[in-house]
């Protein structure tokens, strides 16, 4: 086991980085308050490989605290951008979900607590269980101004009112377990997409949307599940590893994808000219990485922007 860090001042872990770890560092006082408002693991440890000579733990000759600093600031600027197209993503869902489940089921509060008014197949029983139990809890949560209104004054928390509680995993695991004649009603607000392609766009996104809160890097994030193989990955010819596509699958490119089938065509046009301002950008700033590694390190094929060229239909 190797010893254990110890702690270093704001100071000292500038005059490592500069003598220790050779980082160009042209302004100490500048260097110290980058650490002080980023962290160094969060800064360092979190953009430090693409600066590093393949194989080693030393860096490419000539790379600065500024280089670094902008390949996080970029990172920063994706999770903001990706965030609000999530949100916007989550609230859609929000409002279709309650209002079919509903439409169905009334207005109630106990047919939301019903296991038989879901898909409450032995696989599905415990994402079931675990489900009600979700919604129980959040009945009797004191936490929302709304909530304490609704029990109070009515008795009832209906689903639509319930549902703005729930989180991004909550919503997907709903759907999960939802009817399958209104799973596929949600699909129908978005086109072309089935409803296994929605529970595995969810299951990504919900956590990608995770990363986006938490501040954690995203642009090289990958999930260990995958969404479906659509007619996009074909029509952009994504190159492929067997079966396998080697992009948009459990990548950033993935959401991107998700993007072009679940938001309307004029906030997707606007969404893919703000990243590509982004990725032009960095690629300015960034001295010591290649732009097409950049894109492959996102998960973004070369002909990327082609992805509003295309129909979704097969």
């Amino acid at each position: 086991m190797l010893p254990r860090k110890k702690f270093s001042t704001f100071l000292e872990q500038v005059e490592w980085l500069q003598n220790g770890k050779k980082l160009v560092i042209s302004d100490k006082q500048y260097a110290e308050e980058v650490l002080k408002h980023i962290g160094y693991f969060p800064l360092i440890g979190g953009y430090k490989h693409l600066f590093r000579i393949p194989l080693t733990k030393k860096y490419k000759e000539g790379t600065s605290l500024e280089e670094i600093v902008s390949l996080y600031e970029f990172d920063k600027e994706l999770r903001e951008l990706f965030f609000k197209y999530l949100l916007q993503i989550e609230r859609h869902l929000r409002s279709l979900m309650s209002y079919y489940f509903s439409e169905q089921y009334g207005e109630a509060q106990s047919a939301y607590l019903d296991v038989n008014n879901y898909n409450n197949s032995h696989r599905n029983q415990n994402t079931v269980n675990r489900l009600i139990a979700t919604l129980r809890r959040a009945t009797s949560t004191t936490d929302y101004e709304y909530i304490n209104y609704y029990r109070t004054t009515y008795g009832n928390i209906p689903m639509w009112v319930l549902i703005n509680v729930l989180t991004f995993g909550n919503l997907s695991k709903m759907y999960k377990v939802f009817p399958q004649s209104l799973q596929s009603k949600v699909c129908r607000n978005f086109g072309t997409i089935n409803r296994r392609q929605m529970e595995q766009f969810l299951s990504v996104l919900t956590k990608f949307r995770n990363v986006c809160a938490h501040g954690e890097r995203l642009f090289t994030y990958r999930t260990i599940d995958n969404i479906s193989d659509l007619p996009l990955h074909k029509k952009l010819s994504i190159p492929m590893n067997g079966i396998q596509y080697q992009y948009g699958k459990n990548d950033l490119f993935a959401v991107v994808i998700a993007f072009r089938y679940l938001i309307p065509k004029k906030d997707f046009r606007v969404f893919k000219r703000k990243i590509s301002t982004l990725i032009d950008h960095a690629s300015k700033n960034l001295v010591h990485i290649d732009h097409m590694e950049l894109l492959s390190r996102m998960g973004f094929p070369p002909n990327w922007k082609n992805i509003s060229r295309y129909r979704l239909t097969p």
